[in-house]
Formats: C-alpha cells, sequence, structure tokens
C-alpha cells in the first residue's frame, strides 16, 4: 500500500511539472511561429513583448496583437514484448492564447503588455490501459501577464524591462493499484500564483543588421490542492477495518526554467530578411520536488510517526533550441514566411514516461502575412513538430517502452495599429 501511495506522489509531481520542451510553449504569434520561433533580432511587431521586449521601440503609435495557436498532439506507446502492442495517445485539441499592445509614449519610450501560455498542453489515455497506473489525464494551464517598458538609448541600441505575474492550475488523473486487488482512481487538482520578470536588449549596428538578447526568469509557483479517491477506501482482509485512500489537501512546489535566448537577423535584400535564434533553457534548476499531504499520513503503521511529506529526485539537464526563419515581401505586398528548428529534449531516459513522452524533435514551419489595410493585417503559419522514436529500456517507474510522436500546430494572429 505505501509503495502505491509513494507512486502516485511521484506522478503528482513529475505531471504538475512543466517537463522540459513538453509542456513549455514557444509559439506565442503565428508571424515568429512561422520563422521558426527565431525572432529575438527582429522583433519588429508587438509579440516582441514576449521575444524581446526592446524591439518593441520600433514600433509607432499604439499597436494590437492577438491570436491563439491551435495544438494537435500524437503519441503512440509500443510495448516492450514480442510481439509488441501498440496503444494511441487520445487525440485533443489546445488552443493557447495570446494578445499584445504596444503603446509609444516618447520618441524613445515604449510601454507593452503581453498575456499568454507560455506553459500548458497536456496527454489523455485510455482508462484502462497498460500505463494506468501512471497516467489516465493530465492537464496544465498556465497565464503570464507581463508589461513591460523599454527605452531606446541611441539610434543603435535599445533596452527593457518588465514583470510577470503568472497563474497556473494542474489537473491529474491515474488509477493505483489497491493491495487487495482492483484499482481506486486519484484525481488531483490545484492552482498557485508567482512572479518573475523579463529583460531585452536589441543592438543594430548597421540598418541592414541586428543582434537581439532576451531573458526570461525562473518563476516559483507553490501550488494548493486537494486530493480525493474513488472509492474513498477499501476494507483491509486482515483488520476488517476501511482505511482511507489519498485525500485532502495538498502541497507542491514548482519553478519553471530560465530562458535565455540570442538572436540576429539580417536584411539580405530589399524584400528577404534572414533570422537565427539560439535559445538555453536552463532546466537544472529542476533537480527535485516535494509534496505534502496536509491531513494524511502515507504510512499507514503508527509506529512510524507522520509520514505526511514525499521528496522526488528528478536531475534534468539544461536543454538548448537552434532556430532559424526567413520572411520574404512578394510583389503584392503579401509576406511569406519559413523556419526550422532543433529542440533538445531536457529529460533523461529512465525518466521518461507517459504523463509526457517527451523526445529531442525538429520543428518544420511555414506561414503567410497579409496587409489587408494600412492598419489591419492577419498572419496564419503552420508547424509540423516531428519528435525523435524514444526507447527507454531502464525506466525509474518500471515502465519499459517505445514511444513515437508528432504534433500540428497551426497559428493565427490579427494585428491592428492606431
Amino acid at each position: 500500500m505505501r509503495k502505491s501511495l509513494q507512486l502516485f506522489l511521484f506522478i503528482f509531481i513529475t505531471a504538475g511539472v512543466i517537463n522540459g520542451s513538453g509542456f513549455q510553449l514557444n509559439e506565442h504569434g503565428a508571424r515568429a511561429m512561422a520563422m521558426g520561433g527565431a525572432f529575438t533580432g527582429l522583433a519588429n511587431d508587438p509579440s516582441a513583448v514576449y521575444f524581446n521586449p526592446a524591439g518593441i521601440t520600433q514600433l509607432r503609435g499604439t499597436n494590437f496583437y492577438l491570436g491563439t495557436t491551435l495544438i494537435v498532439p500524437l503519441a503512440t506507446y509500443k510495448t516492450p514484448t514480442q510481439p509488441a502492442a501498440e496503444v494511441d495517445m487520445e487525440k485533443q485539441l489546445f488552443t493557447p492564447i495570446n494578445f499584445y499592445i504596444t503603446q509609444q509614449l516618447t520618441d524613445k519610450l515604449h510601454i507593452g503588455l503581453g498575456v499568454n501560455n507560455p506553459y500548458g498542453l497536456g496527454t489523455k489515455w485510455d482508462p484502462n490501459w497498460v500505463g494506468k497506473y501512471l497516467a489516465v489525464e493530465t492537464e496544465l494551464r498556465a497565464f503570464y501577464f507581463t508589461p513591460v517598458i523599454a527605452y531606446q538609448l541611441s539610434d543603435q541600441l535599445s533596452v527593457s524591462l518588465g514583470g510577470t505575474f503568472a497563474w497556473a492550475d494542474v489537473t491529474i488523473i491515474r488509477k493505483a493499484p489497491i493491495p487487495v486487488g482492483g484499482d481506486f482512481e486519484i484525481d488531483m487538482n490545484g492552482d498557485g500564483t508567482a512572479f518573475g520578470f523579463t529583460a531585452g536588449l536589441l543592438y543594430k549596428p548597421t540598418e541592414d543588421f541586428s543582434l537581439g538578447l532576451s531573458y526570461r526568469s525562473e518563476v516559483s509557483f507553490d501550488f494548493e490542492g486537494s486530493a480525493t479517491s474513488a472509492p474513498a477506501g477499501f476494507v483491509h482482509p486482515l483488520l476488517g477495518l476501511t482505511l482511507p485512500l489519498p485525500n485532502g489537501n495538498i502541497k507542491a512546489p514548482l519553478t519553471t526554467p530560465q530562458n535565455i535566448t540570442v538572436g540576429a537577423a539580417f536584411a539580405a535584400n530589399d524584400n528577404l530578411t534572414l533570422t537565427a535564434d539560439f535559445q538555453y533553457v536552463g532546466w537544472s534548476s529542476y533537480d527535485k520536488l516535494e509534496v505534502t499531504f496536509e491531513n494524511y499520513d502515507l504510512d499507514l503503521n503508527p509506529a512510524n510517526g507522520v509520514q505526511n511529506v514525499q521528496s522526488a529526485d528528478r536531475k534534468y539537464e539544461n536543454s538548448f533550441i537552434v532556430r532559424g526563419g526567413f520572411e520574404y515581401c512578394m510583389q503584392n505586398g503579401s509576406k511569406l514566411r519559413g523556419g526550422l528548428f532543433y529542440d533538445n529534449s531536457p529529460v533523461k531516459d529512465e525518466y521518461v514516461e507517459p504523463t509526457l513522452p517527451d523526445a529531442d524533435r525538429i520543428g518544420l514551419n511555414i506561414g503567410y502575412g497579409l496587409k489587408l489595410s494600412d492598419k489591419f493585417s492577419v498572419d496564419v503559419s503552420y508547424l509540423y513538430l516531428i519528435f525523435m522514436e524514444r526507447e527507454v529500456t531502464n525506466s525509474k517507474f518500471n515502465f519499459n517502452g517505445t514511444y513515437s510522436n508528432s504534433a500540428h500546430l497551426f497559428g493565427i494572429n490579427f494585428a491592428y495599429s492606431l
């Protein structure tokens, strides 16, 4: 019984976490998304509030940018047995939003506000599948509200600083075995708030070339929520007593990683702009997490005293993303965009499991921008995300197998300027 409770706690911790690239979303504007996300050195639309807030000094007047990304993740798990059996993750549609507004106060001073979902998504499997004790349903949502201020120090250099208020919630459903036979279902949910900051630099040594630097800090949440089990307890066959299953108020900390991105943009000619980014994600800060049950003893043996805190090692590795993109202005004024990126997963083989079957990935991007009037335009984009097949043979969860994943992402944004 105690072993199953410890597994429950471990899954609560890992599922609530934004496992590396898996739940970290970088698609926060259709134009940047179409260029492979390589936008830090260009940063010349309102989504710069997220990608590099120093870039908003390039915008005049008042500017709005509003959109969403439709995300359809796909995953297949293959058992290590011979012959192998395959299980498909249930299809879901996720719709993270992004909204930006920028305002020019003086020739050199600008402000902006961004609202988006940098972390999110989830997984959903059949309630009776082979991995039901590890994952049935997991979903995380995080809303970030980021006001920024930017100042143009000279014709070549702009700087920026901003704060972040974040709110996130998590829902986790899984099953666990009852020692006397059968299963019970655990339903966990919680939410929390946190604060962070962002900063940026944009340097343009020439008219055709620019360099950007963006920093987003760690954000530390203290999730509070509850756990409920169905049924609420089981009858011990020897004691004849109804013993409770995991329930009550729970707490768990979560620290998202810092992100440091450097980028460059080069206008090859009047019609073609090339961009490139390198993004560092500091996942080494996530070495372990603890979860606390406020009113539940994890150990049913009274002689051991109250055991209501469980800690789990994760030992993630720092990761990186390499990006490249282009934007081509056609004769009718519309813009064709494309990009490519490689995203390195921070999750070690032995920690891969079905709440997040993460792996290294390649992103293939394409998009189109159409100016409908002097003040109104629309951007669309498509991203095909290819995950490297990942075979796990030394699972910490005793759940070896092979994961094959992919995802389709469709972005749309509307821009309006005053």
